[in-house]
């Protein structure tokens, strides 16, 4: 099938604008954080209830509307900006997919792209209340840095897959790997958030540093906790199943399951940490640090597979850039 040049190119805006809105959203998400009352402040009003309820009573009392605070209309604005910037990029991929006329993810900047906006689709799902969207900053962070990546280092033009990746597992194998690790991204900024939060375990205690202000205007450190363990046990089977699909597909491509190729044997290693992690999790003693060091290690291995695996390390899945 001949490529749409015409197509292609209005991809290529699509995911060019869309990062643009992203980083925006990053700026705003930025000022909502500056501008967040620590815990001690907003539960002011809260320890005086019989004076709040006394007041309200008073004859000729007009209870004044309640205005949103500057950091609430700030994350309120960048959400509406990820959401905008998720539908340029979701555009930016589906117009690839025509273009070529194939599963847009036929190579690594087209897998970064797909696994990137997996990782935003769940941060919409896990990161809705108010007090988990300060976590957005240090989702659109990474996700920046590796479409900035994607777009410049791993950019491929539009083009038809090489035959050995023109077969139906392509679309499954991918698009299920990609999904389980787009949802690690969330994980694995939960983890490395709450290592930095138990420094700071009581949110009533005044910060002494510039740094320590900062981080007591995050969630607890258990609710970075639990949004790293929630996130694994969704990503965890997803990751596997992708990887058994593999498996399925090499057997029809090369004649056999499992050869211990270089990205076979990383993907399964990054499988096994994530499993240690969920035990760890599980197991009395583990939790906390340690349990948290675990689920880190198992996004630099899916890190260190996606690039150094690629790029440098010479095996079966050189010429895809896949998982």
């Amino acid at each position: 099938m001949p490529i749409d040049d015409n197509l292609a190119r209005w991809s290529d805006i699509s995911f060019e604008t869309a990062f643009v809105v992203y980083l925006l959203a990053a700026i705003l998400f930025i000022a909502q954080l500056a501008t967040t009352r620590t815990a001690t402040l907003s539960r002011a009003s809260s320890l005086h209830p019989q004076l709040i309820a006394a007041t309200s009573s008073t004859p000729g009392y007009v209870p004044v509307p309640e205005r949103r605070a500057p950091s609430e209309r700030l994350g309120r604005t960048g959400l509406a900006l990820v959401m905008l910037a998720l539908t340029l990029h979701i555009g930016s991929i589906v117009l690839r997919g025509i273009a070529t006329g194939r599963p847009p993810w036929g190579n690594m900047y087209e897998f970064v792209s797909v696994t990137c906006a997996a990782g935003i689709l769940a941060g919409l799902i896990v990161l809705r209340s108010e007090q988990l969207r300060t976590l957005w900053l240090f989702v659109l962070v990474p996700t920046l840095i590796l479409l900035f990546i994607a777009g410049t280092v791993l950019y491929a033009n539009a083009a038809p897959v090489v035959p050995a990746l023109q077969s139906y597992w392509l679309p499954v194998h991918v698009s299920v790997v990609s999904l389980g690790s787009g949802v690690f991204l969330i994980s694995g900024a939960a983890s490395t958030l709450f290592l930095i939060r138990i420094r700071y375990p009581n949110n009533n205690a005044v910060p002494d540093s510039r740094v320590g202000r900062i981080v007591a205007r995050l969630p607890s450190a258990h609710s970075l906790d639990v949004l790293a363990y929630k996130t694994t046990i969704f990503a965890f089977p997803l990751f596997g199943i992708g990887v058994i699909l593999g498996a399925i597909w090499a057997e029809a491509a090369w004649g056999r399951f499992w050869g211990w190729d270089p990205k076979e044997t990383v993907s399964f290693i990054a499988w096994i940490i994530y499993a240690a992690y969920l035990h760890a999790r599980a197991t009395s003693g583990w939790r906390d640090t340690r349990a948290a060091w675990i689920n880190i290690a198992g996004f630099v291995a899916m890190l260190f597979n996606l690039f150094i695996i690629n790029m440098v390390v010479s095996g079966l899945h050189s010429y895809a850039g896949l998982n």
